[in-house]
């Protein structure tokens, strides 16, 4: 542009029929303008003049020739990109580079689309579906099964089993006995309702029993230890008329030999081996 200036801010040059810059109030030529305020190119490291465009993103400049994908070379101006460790490139490289592949169509997430993050995995929003109704989940409850998700609903309708006590629907954790299906918290001694799945239990008539329990209100008591006989792990016990031993306690109360498969004599104090028994 013709100055209206005398001189240069800076050198002091005249400016009349020159070309100059005014910043602040001030006019410098163009020279002078340049060597004070050009901003340097991020990728020629050349400074971006007066005279050529300056594009800045996040502080940082280039000449329109130099904005480019660090990849594929081609032009950002006035095209979608996306930077990555400082480094600007066009979507399909950023997209072949970082994105992420969903994990039911395995296609690219494009950025700056939706997606949605379940175990580990990435899927498009419109991918991420019951796979029953094929609704959206969004942020739903959903139960996963053999690598498919399914909304609650239809995952009971589909596949849950009732609990043998309450009859409401088993949605994780269950325990499996006598092929009836319980939840954990259902599944206890009838009388002091202690949980069953993480102890041994004794089952009599339909029902289920901690072994104190049991051992207090229905276990037969040895006639030698006199000690609960509940034949936990498939102990052996004797029983003949209405006694009945542990097989470690069935002994001749004389030599304390074992009785277990043979001859015995039965006493008043209690049983006697052949040889005891006939001394």
């Amino acid at each position: 542009m013709a100055s209206s200036h005398t001189d240069c801010h800076f050198c002091l040059q005249s400016l009349r029929g020159r070309k100059y810059v005014q910043r602040e109030e001030n006019a410098y030529c163009v020279p002078c303008y340049d060597s004070l305020y050009a901003n340097p190119c991020e990728e020629c490291k050349q400074p971006i003049e007066c005279s050529s465009k300056d594009l800045a993103y996040k502080g940082r400049h280039w000449h329109e020739g130099c904005f480019r994908c660090a990849k594929c070379s081609r032009s950002l101006v006035e095209k979608p990109f996306a930077a990555k460790d400082e480094v600007l490139l066009c979507t399909e490289c950023y997209s072949d580079e970082y994105s992420s592949k969903c994990f039911h169509c395995q296609k690219t997430i494009m950025p700056g689309s939706r997606k949605m993050e379940f175990k580990g995995s990435s899927w498009h929003e419109s991918c991420f579906v019951c796979q029953h109704c094929q609704q959206p989940l969004g942020t739903k409850p959903l139960i996963t099964k053999d690598n498919e998700n399914y909304c609650v609903p239809c995952f009971e309708k589909q596949f849950a089993h009732h609990c043998y006590a309450c009859k409401k629907v088993i949605t994780s954790g269950g325990v499996t006995y006598h092929d009836q299906p319980w939840h954990k918290e259902c599944f206890v001694c009838a009388l002091c309702k202690t949980q069953l799945s993480r102890q041994k239990f004794i089952s009599k008539d339909e029902y289920s029993y901690c072994v104190d329990c049991f051992s207090k209100f229905y276990a037969k008591k040895c006639a030698a230890c006199k000690k609960p006989i509940t034949a936990l792990g498939g102990a052996k016990y004797i029983s003949f008329e209405e006694h009945q031993w542990h097989g470690e306690c069935f002994n001749c109360v004389k030599c304390s030999e074992s009785l277990v498969g043979q001859e015995f004599l039965t006493r008043q104090d209690g049983i006697l081996c052949h040889k005891c028994g006939s001394a």
